[in-house]
């Protein structure tokens, strides 16, 4: 794992990182990159948040953009009490040879109150661009 592509935000006490790595290529005949990526949040904060839904704005290297937003992560609406975290992983197919994400938790507080947790942009890389171009991606 790169650590010049991770991210890594805080947005009220409520930390976001995130870790993406490279697949494979698919095996349908689409032939689609396949990035994974592993976030963690984290409540440093005093507040109870409940991750309630999630968007993405995807971009590949064609300038290609696809935003998506749905209920909770990987089919769960977890709730992060202080000092807690909690982990989970997805995939991202891609056409190109790379890519970028970025996009937003909505958590809601005790309160009912809600806020956006901001996921920074993160590079989606096939690791031969990685080898090759540091310099043209902006990751050297």
């Amino acid at each position: 794992m790169n650590k010049k592509l991770s991210s890594l935000n805080i947005t009220e006490g409520v930390h976001v990182e995130v870790q993406p790595d490279f697949l494979g290529i698919s095996e349908d005949d689409n032939k689609y990159n396949v990035f994974s990526y592993r976030i963690t949040i984290s409540n440093k904060s005093t507040n109870t948040f409940t991750l309630t839904h999630r968007f993405w704005k995807i971009i590949d290297a064609n300038g290609q953009e696809e935003t998506v937003f749905g209920e909770g992560v990987v089919g769960y609406t977890p709730t992060l009490e202080p000092s807690m975290t909690f982990t989970y992983s997805s995939i991202c197919p891609l056409k190109t040879l790379w890519g970028t994400m970025e996009g937003h938790f909505v958590m809601q507080k005790e309160d009912c109150s809600t806020i956006n947790v901001t996921i920074e942009r993160f590079f989606l890389i096939h690791p031969s661009l990685l080898e090759n171009n540091n310099e043209k991606l902006g990751t050297k």
